[in-house]
């Protein structure tokens, strides 16, 4: 059976191919997909209350500057969540959380918009030791929204050779979580896109 029969005898029309999933459209015009956003460890230097923001730099921090920017959707893999929260934390270039000053510095939190978005500008993080081995440069991310279950993930980006022996960043879950990197503008910044899919409660 082809791919235009089957969609036909089983009353479903492919709706989109996302890099997070298949989504379809069923006969009640409803649609459903594959799409949620995977899990990842919280870790240990989760601080909440971080400031509402959207710029996480400030005069003489070191490091590339990277603007992470995306969308929050339901399940359904197309509908966008106004007001989700999001949270993002990391590490600076030296590979050190800022664990307790009140700067909150490489932290911050704020809602989306009435399409979805959210956006951050940040430094590229540094890598550090765990144990015996570096983790990979990664970026934590909490999302909360009424009706959803909360989602604790990290982004990893491509081309990162300590990806390979992560305990966590090799699992096949998170490969769709190591994100390219493109230029931004002529002064060196870099940008990326994370769209985040959501479970119902």
């Amino acid at each position: 059976m082809n791919r235009k029969d089957f969609i036909r005898n089983t009353s479903l029309s492919a709706f989109a191919l996302s890099s997070f999933g298949f989504i379809v459209k069923d006969s009640d015009g409803q649609f459903t997909g594959d799409c949620d956003t995977t899990n990842d460890i919280l870790g240990p230097f989760y601080r909440p209350n971080a400031p509402i923001r959207s710029d996480l730099t400030y005069d003489g921090l070191k490091g590339t500057k990277i603007t992470l920017k995306g969308r929050v959707f339901k399940s359904d893999c197309v509908t966008v969540i106004k007001g989700a929260l999001v949270e993002i934390w990391h590490c600076n270039t030296e590979g050190e959380y800022d664990n307790d000053t009140p700067e909150f510095r490489q932290r911050a939190s704020l809602k989306t918009n009435e399409n979805g978005e959210y956006a951050f500008t940040t430094i590229l993080p540094g890598k550090y030791l765990n144990g015996k081995l570096y983790r990979p440069a990664h970026i934590h991310y909490r999302v909360t929204a009424p009706n959803s279950k909360e989602l604790i993930s990290q982004i990893y980006f491509q081309g990162d050779p300590h990806i390979a022996k992560d305990p966590w960043a090799s699992q096949d879950k998170a490969k769709l979580r190591i994100l390219t990197l493109s230029p931004e503008d002529i002064k060196g910044n870099l940008s990326l896109i994370f769209d985040i899919y959501l479970n119902e409660k």
